[in-house]
């Protein structure tokens, strides 16, 4: 792993021992965030995560917006039967996902990424993914890593697919995990209408559940 301590890019330095790890889909949730950094077992999970080497708190943590699509893909996961949380390839101002920043260490991000790709250890270079855009690392579910931007001079980072939306089984996702999103949505200020309606609209979801089901599974949340 390559870490930068003075990047430069668009005439800014970046200060790459800290990175913000975008989430947008059950990490949107605090707690079920910190599961991975402390080692815990999520509500509505069937596993326990083995936690990051270094378990120090993220120094900070705010809303976000991603300008790529939101989707639910797969069948069935440690949530149960259904599909999870990605976000496709193509980026265009159009598209407003929700999302939750959190200011973690490159280590923290990194073992974060090995979790969520069901393996001990990942290898990324972060210069190359800062250069270009994006970089695949495996064959995981999680194995394209992508550059949002910066912000307070950290760079922002996130995770996908390396397979795109229209490559996907999209499948709605379980009560559980719609439940943790929902959660987190809350917690960064959306109310339960808007969450609905984002639900609803998103593709895995759209044309497979109504909003009134969405609404009784998330709203007790809100």
């Amino acid at each position: 792993m390559t870490v930068i301590q003075g990047k430069f890019r668009g005439g800014k330095r970046l200060d790459t021992s800290y990175v913000w790890y975008v989430s947008y889909g059950s990490n949107l949730m605090e707690h079920r965030f910190l599961c991975y950094i402390l080692g815990d077992q999520p509500e509505g999970s069937s596993q326990k995560e083995r936690g990051c080497r270094n378990p120090a708190m993220p120094l900070k943590n705010r809303k976000a917006v991603l300008p790529f699509p939101l989707y639910f893909a797969r069948e069935r996961t440690k949530w149960g039967e259904g599909g999870v949380a990605f976000i496709g390839h193509e980026k265009n101002d159009k598209y407003k996902t929700y999302g939750r920043k959190y200011l973690v260490t490159v280590e923290q991000f990194l073992d974060v990424t090995a979790q969520e790709n069901s393996c001990d250890e990942i290898e990324a270079d972060l210069e190359e993914v800062i250069e270009k855009g994006y970089i695949h690392f495996g064959s995981g579910w999680y194995s394209r890593m992508v550059y949002l931007g910066e912000e307070e001079g950290y760079p922002m980072v996130t995770f996908t697919c390396n397979l795109d939306l229209h490559e996907q089984n999209l499948n709605p996702p379980p009560a559980t995990y719609l439940t943790t999103i929902a959660k987190g949505l809350s917690q960064i200020g959306l109310t339960c209408d808007e969450a609905v309606k984002y639900f609803a609209e998103t593709p895995g979801i759209s044309g497979r559940m109504k909003e009134d089901e969405i609404e009784s599974i998330i709203c007790s949340h809100f």
